[in-house]
């Protein structure tokens, strides 16, 4: 594999990284390619990155617990890791193509949309070139501020809790990048058999060898779909109970002009607009992201339902226009109350087990940062200022940088939280980093300016 050279301790010469980076996912992982990019093409004069990562895991995941064996991606494989900043890039989903040698078969196989298995060990052969600069088994505990002659803080200790016991890192910038949490409805707890689908891989080998007489699944979504077709053909006699509040799966818009809401312009118009017009744009376009599915998922599900219906033996069925309400685990079942949308009537459903496809929330990016709580600014509606180069606002005596990948759709927009972007944000946030000196949050603009051009 011919790569760019992973950046090491190539900064001012000191112990102070100039990128640490929380998390190592898809997006920490564009993040470090991006370095290993800037630092190949430092010339004289121009100042190298030193990097390093921290993951809380103990090797390269992603959404292990989903990879269903046929699932397939909802991006085009040229939304990849670098490829719309650096169509050279050795790092793009086709050098990877090449390098396993099946990128005739991949144009052969006749999609731009590659498996998510076939996608996550993409992902994993990127990160595998950087496996020096991990430190996997790692969590983050604290961030803390270190105050220089003058007050100010220019340098941020990271403190760090592994197996080997505690570390501290030190770095002028901080990317966070910890992912999406799991939600539940409110007033439900995880347990044996009260599942999120983020585990459906990992906790479903424990129920295979018994014969499950009905499970459920509670959800609108992709996930929520992928699951109940998942459980109903690994259970071949249980009854499988699709429940969610609308009146049937909705599809996903994938057309060409609706998808121009996860260019990388895009970014741009939305973080130009006002806080009416981003709620409008957001309003405009859940149905191509939030709680929609694949239309060939939907006719399958519908065809198979339909059939099963004519044969008398129906197995998957559809509690449409139903919300959960209470849920209790005893010892062997599940008991779930269920509520009518559309009369208010209620009944109680016993399941073997119940798997919420109920979705995810953004990390609190300060929740590692208490102590510099105070400094990073809100907007008036509490929510973090942050820069069009994704780094938080703060208070002048805060120099050090502190970036956020992932939380930012309030201020970014749709694909904040998705793989569209990666490549291009990671290119403006290392762009920002190595400016010659910090900018004010929200005057990065020219400094960025050249890499966006290129779109």
């Amino acid at each position: 594999m011919s790569t760019c050279a992973p950046s090491g301790p190539t900064g001012a010469g000191d112990d102070v990284l100039d990128v640490l980076g929380v998390g190592f996912g898809p997006s920490n992982l564009g993040l470090a390619i991006a370095v290993a990019e800037h630092n190949d093409a430092a010339g004289a004069g121009s100042r190298r990155l030193s990097a390093r990562f921290l993951e809380r895991q103990p090797r390269f995941g992603w959404h292990r617990g989903m990879l269903l064996d046929d699932a397939t991606m909802r991006i085009s494989y040229l939304k990849d890791l670098v490829t719309l900043r650096t169509p050279t890039s050795p790092f793009s989903f086709l050098s990877y193509l090449h390098d396993r040698g099946r990128l005739i078969d991949f144009i052969n196989y006749g999609s731009s949309m590659p498996s998510r298995l076939e996608f996550h060990d993409y992902l994993e052969w990127a990160a595998a070139a950087f496996a020096t600069q991990v430190d996997y088994g790692s969590e983050v505990v604290a961030v803390e501020p270190e105050a220089g002659a003058d007050g100010g803080v220019d340098v941020l200790t990271v403190v760090v809790r592994s197996a080997a016991g505690e570390v501290r890192h030190r770095a002028r910038n901080v990317v966070v990048a910890t992912g999406l949490t799991p939600l539940l409805p409110p007033g439900v707890a995880g347990g044996e058999r009260i599942w999120h689908s983020r585990d459906l891989l990992h906790r479903a080998p424990a129920v295979a060898g018994t014969t499950p007489e009905r499970v459920a699944v509670v959800g609108a979504g992709q996930s929520a779909a992928e699951v109940a077709d998942f459980l109903h053909r690994t259970f071949p006699s249980a009854e499988v109970c699709a429940i969610f509040s609308r009146y049937g799966y909705s599809p996903a818009d994938d057309s060409p002009f609706a998808n121009r809401i996860f260019d990388p312009g895009a970014v741009d118009d939305f973080f130009d607009a006002t806080d009416e017009a981003k709620q409008r744009i957001l309003g405009y376009h859940a149905n191509t992201n939030y709680s929609v599915v694949d239309p060939e998922l939907i006719t399958d599900l519908y065809r198979r339902h339909y059939h099963e219906r004519v044969a008398g033996t129906e197995r998957l069925r559809i509690l449409n226009l139903t919300r959960v309400g209470d849920v209790v685990e005893t010892d062997d079942r599940v008991e779930l109350a269920l509520e009518s949308v559309a009369d208010g009537s209620r009944d109680v459903v016993s399941v073997d087990l119940v798997v919420f496809a109920t979705g995810y929330r953004s990390s609190d990016p300060l929740r590692l940062l208490p102590e510099l709580a105070g400094t990073c600014l809100r907007d008036p509606a509490g929510r973090l200022r942050i820069g069009r180069d994704y780094r938080v606002a703060t208070a002048p005596q805060l120099r050090a940088g502190i970036y956020v990948q992932g939380a930012t759709e309030h201020s970014h927009g749709i694909s904040s939280t998705l793989l569209s972007n990666v490549a291009v944000r990671a290119g403006e946030i290392v762009a920002s980093i190595a400016a010659p000196a910090a900018a004010p949050v929200d005057d990065t603009r020219a400094e960025l300016a050249e890499l966006r051009s290129v779109r």
